[in-house]
């Protein structure tokens, strides 16, 4: 029984890299950030989204190798999203999670502006940034989400979500390990009803409700996260404490982290109060390994 376990396990590795390898294939030659940005991580990754379905996977992956050469996420630089972090409503934590995975810990309660775009754009910086700083052998990451502070007035439109599901089921796929929703008030519940009719069913599957008193929530919060880390709004012992300017150095160091992976030159710029004072200049890139 166990032998033939084996077998069977180690005859679906072997389909499964016959179908990366077809996957390849059928993507034709690949130059520049398309070939940095399609390792075969990168196609596992659109093969698993997509059932592995090799048509279907590489009509998902010409997808977004033509989003990204429009939209160039790895050119969003910190000081043109940094007005929208201020409140640090979206930011990466100083830990991760039980299996070495990134962590983005998200307050929409702290919403601070009412533009769409920059609220996409600030967003997808930080999952760039996310998977920049993954560990070793790790593919994706874990959001928090706490709900401190939410209301109606700091919700962003139900437009604005259908975008953002967009935009990380369609290039970003199998990034999201789990999303927690900790403590969410009632008043999340219609709108979360609105968005999930946008989300897939796996993707689905990732988002947890969790509260404060549940027993059941607090053992699935301890099974991937430390609680020495984990901040209090989450139930850890942690202190969670935003700064932004300390924030902002980070990303900053970070940036030139990610003009050196995707190859680019750029003039370096200074970050004072959370700002920057000089321009970026991007220019196009080559190839290395890993931001797929």
């Amino acid at each position: 029984m166990f032998l033939r376990r084996r077998h069977t396990q180690k005859d679906d590795s072997e389909q499964r890299e016959a179908k990366v390898s077809e996957l390849r294939t059928a993507m034709g030659p690949l130059s520049g950030r398309s070939l940095k940005y399609c390792t075969d991580a990168c196609l596992r990754r659109y093969l698993e989204a997509r059932n592995w379905n090799v048509d279907k996977a590489k009509k998902m992956l010409e997808e977004t190798l033509k989003w990204r050469s429009t939209y160039k996420p790895e050119e969003i630089r910190w000081h043109e999203v940094a007005h929208e972090g201020e409140t640090g409503k979206v930011s990466r934590a100083n830990f991760h999670d039980r299996q070495g995975r990134t962590v983005l810990i998200m307050r929409p309660g702290m919403q601070n502006t009412a533009s769409a775009e920059d609220n996409i754009r600030h967003l997808v910086y930080l999952l760039e940034n996310a998977i920049l700083n993954l560990s070793e052998g790790q593919e994706q990451t874990s959001w928090l989400i706490d709900f401190t502070g939410f209301s109606l007035n700091t919700n962003i439109p139900v437009r604005t979500a259908r975008d953002i599901v967009y935009i990380l089921q369609s290039h970003y796929p199998e990034r999201l390990a789990i999303a927690f929703l900790y403590n969410p008030p009632r008043i999340f519940e219609a709108f979360y009803k609105a968005v999930r009719y946008f989300l897939d069913p796996k993707t689905a599957q990732k988002v947890k409700f969790v509260y404060p008193k549940n027993k059941d929530s607090g053992e699935l919060m301890k099974s991937y996260f430390d609680v020495e880390n984990l901040p209090s709004e989450f139930g850890g012992k942690a202190t969670l404490k935003y700064d932004h300017e300390e924030f902002s150095r980070l990303m900053a160091q970070d940036d030139v982290k990610t003009a050196k992976f995707w190859g680019i030159d750029e003039k370096p710029y200074h970050i004072a109060n959370g700002h920057s004072t000089a321009e970026v200049a991007a220019e196009p890139a080559t190839i290395a390994q890993r931001a797929s």
